[in-house]
């Protein structure tokens, strides 16, 4: 519960009104957030397990050429213990980098006497075995300087040990060996390229089978680069917000229409958060005093260079609109074409 402002003088009083915020947070079902955290822990375990099933045979994480053990392999995995330990390095480090994010909004928040929910973790059979975490901010941000910690802590937070697990991941890295596979081919950010340089030296990334623990620092990098997006309610359009609301709205429809061609020249999925900011451009009101000024500005540099460092527009190669839609749109006339045969011996029969 927020505590309430103390009660101004009587001169005071009639030059600026006060508001007062009593805020009463319901009480936390914490079991389910201890819960979903589990499930994620056992869905980015499972998928960790076929990464370093892959590492071990010097492929791509994401490789599909060994028919026995699928992208997903919740069977593989259950068969033996053993499989399930597999994929503990990339769990683990995944799941620290998305707590560690969650957490610098969580203690900020509470610092502030905001009312926030503890970190949501979502489970899901995807490439990575989780649609990532969040919280929610249940009561008014009392300032535009609280709103600037509390959107860029998390961010902060986040890529500071995704850095630690990219240099130790690149690291254990080899180069790939045998023949070629078949699977998704990963673009990868700055951050990626600077770091493989150091430790590499001219072996290219695509030549490298990849640590599990470098896989899970390239899902945070990427994390971290979609939440710093210039726009609507994400971290990087709090920050914008809490410098010039003035210009929240503008650059969060600058970026809307920035991220059209990059969905259709590097990858699809841009389009998809296209509309998504376009649907959260509003932003919520926020007092404007204290202002952001002096070392927060300062600070609002770094996270254009997190930005910088962990963005890349092609996240999987060979993915944009231009490739994709006519794979889609072929296999739409195909079903079309199926459906329209089908309807027609059932006329025929009749």
């Amino acid at each position: 519960m927020s505590e309430p402002t103390p009660p101004l003088s009587p001169a005071l009083e009639t030059e600026r009104p006060q508001a007062v915020w009593i805020i009463t947070p319901p009480r936390e079902r914490w079991w389910l957030y201890v819960l979903f955290f589990a499930l994620t822990m056992f869905s980015t375990t499972v998928v960790g397990a076929r990464m370093q099933f892959n590492f071990m045979q010097h492929q791509p994480v994401f490789s599909l050429n060994d028919d026995a053990v699928s992208l997903f392999p919740l069977g593989w995995v259950l068969e033996k213990r053993s499989n399930l330990l597999l994929g503990l390095p990339f769990s683990l480090t995944l799941m620290f980098i998305l707590f560690a994010h969650e957490m610098g909004h969580y203690l900020y928040a509470r610092h502030y006497r905001v009312y926030v929910t503890p970190p949501f973790f979502v489970p899901f059979p995807s490439l990575i075995g989780t649609l990532g975490a969040f919280i929610r901010i249940k009561s008014p941000i009392p300032s535009r300087a609280a709103l600037f910690d509390i959107g860029i802590a998390g961010p902060i937070a986040g890529f500071i040990p995704a850095c630690i697990a990219l240099l130790a991941g690149l690291s254990l890295s080899r180069p790939i060996t045998g023949p070629p596979v078949s699977g998704l081919q990963l673009g990868f950010p700055l951050a990626f390229h600077l770091a493989a340089r150091f430790l590499h030296g001219s072996t290219p990334l695509s030549g490298l089978s990849l640590h599990p623990v470098a896989a899970a620092a390239w899902v945070g990098m990427f994390a971290t680069a979609l939440n710093l997006l210039p726009g609507g309610q994400l971290d990087g359009g709090h920050i914008i917000f809490s410098i010039s609301p003035g210009l929240h709205r503008w650059i969060s429809i600058a970026t809307v229409f920035a991220l059209v061609p990059l969905g259709k020249y590097f990858w699809t999925g841009w389009l998809l958060w296209a509309v998504l900011l376009a649907i959260t451009a509003r932003h919520p009101p926020v007092p404007r005093h204290p202002e952001v000024a002096g070392r927060r500005r300062g600070i609002a540099a770094l996270a254009l260079l997190m930005l910088v460092l962990s963005f890349t527009p092609a996240p999987f190669t060979q993915s944009s609109g231009r490739e994709v839609w006519p794979q889609v749109r072929d296999g739409a006339r195909e079903t079309l074409r199926d459906l329209r045969d089908g309807v027609r011996h059932l006329l025929h029969r009749k």
